[in-house]
Order: structure tokens, then C-alpha cells, then sequence
């Protein structure tokens, strides 16, 4: 998942911390509400240590009924998404939401889903995309859903 919409400039005028929009709150817990109504659930969130997408995962978390998401390094913009599947390999996690940043996570998705991180799958801001990956092996892309989408199916959900 990319973090959710955030304010274009930090007070103290560094990106490192940028943090969420209401809007992008709201999305990101929408999107969650979203996420619930998926199969397989969720059973762990990694996060950016970065407070948009930190943010954007406490949100999410609540939405999922899940623990605190935790940081993970190398979710970073500017990281090595080859360093990434690697210590998500490491974890052996078996359904886990990562959360970051573009052009990061589409790189890592192009690493998890093709074997090649230039392969970089664009994602919009609150976007999610599924990939079925065995650990340390091959992978597959099952889905990129629009934070849109997921709203509505987080409605449906609670509708129920």
C-alpha cells in the first residue's frame, strides 16, 4: 500500500516529515475497512518509518482490527528493494500489508511479482497491490485496487 495523501510541505519544511492530509486519514481508514472484506486477511502491517506512512498503517490497523504496525527500515523511499524481500523473506510473515512510498513499493512489486525491480507497477496514493510471492522465489501479481474501490467495498462491508 502507498501512504495516503499527505500535506505538500512539512512545518519544519523537510519531506522525511511530511505527515497525513484529514483527507488522507480518512482514505487510509476507508481503504483498511477495505482490506478487511479480502481474503486471506491480514495478519501483520510493516510500515515506513516515516510519519505519512506510519500514519497511513495505524490507520489501516485500526480499520483491520490489528496490532500497531510495525517500522521497517527498508520500506524507506531510496531503499533497496532488494534488501526489502529479503528481510520480509527473513520474517516468513504470512499475509502482511507493507506500507511506503512510490517509487519504492512499485519497485519492490515489480522485484516480488516479475523478478525485476524495473519493472516498477505505479501506485496512486492509498492504492494497494496484492502479490501472491513464496518466499525468497516467485511471485505473482493478483490485483491493483484503486483506493476507490476499496472504499466502496469497505461500505459493503459495513452495510452488512
Amino acid at each position: 500500500m502507498r501512504h495516503a495523501a499527505a500535506e505538500d510541505r512539512a512545518p519544519s519544511g523537510r519531506d522525511e516529515d511530511r505527515e497525513l492530509t484529514a483527507e488522507g486519514h480518512a482514505r487510509a481508514e476507508a481503504v483498511g475497512r477495505g482490506l478487511a472484506a479480502l481474503e486471506p486477511s491480514i495478519d501483520a502491517i510493516l510500515t515506513s518509518p516515516l510519519p505519512r506512512a506510519r500514519q497511513t498503517a495505524e490507520a489501516a490497523a485500526r480499520a483491520l482490527g490489528l496490532d500497531p504496525p510495525r517500522a521497517l527500515a527498508s520500506l524507506a523511499p531510496g531503499a533497496d528493494p532488494a534488501r526489502t524481500a529479503a528481510e520480509l523473506a527473513r520474517k516468513k510473515l504470512e499475509s502482511v500489508l507493507l506500507v511506503g512510498h512510490q517509487p519504492h513499493m512499485g519497485s519492490l512489486i515489480g522485484l516480488l511479482a516479475f523478478g525485476d525491480e524495473r519493472r516498477e507497477v505505479p501506485l496512486r496514493k492509498a492504492g494497494v497491490a496484492r502479490v501472491t510471492w513464496e518466499h525468497g522465489g516467485g511471485g505473482r501479481l493478483e490485483a491493483l485496487l484503486p483506493p476507490r474501490i476499496l472504499e466502496r467495498l469497505g461500505k459493503r462491508r459495513a452495510r452488512r
